[in-house]
């Protein structure tokens, strides 16, 4: 299974991070941190992400500070 980030999920998949923020309930600048390892998310946030673009969970991977 190939592993990928968020940031090459959204770009893959074409949203803005605020578009993937509105959709997971929370702001674009706190899905910018988690994108880029400042904040680590919950767990029902992952799982939320994941579910917006389609993948399994541990096809995600999170950089965690």
């Amino acid at each position: 299974m190939f592993i990928k980030t968020l940031k090459q999920l959204r770009v893959e998949q074409g949203y803005t991070c605020k578009e993937v923020a509105e959709a997971v309930g929370i702001t674009e600048v706190y899905y910018w941190y988690i994108e880029n390892g400042k904040r680590r998310p919950y767990y029902d946030l992952i799982v939320k992400i994941a579910e917006f673009f389609k993948v399994k969970l541990d096809a995600i991977k999170i950089f965690c500070p």
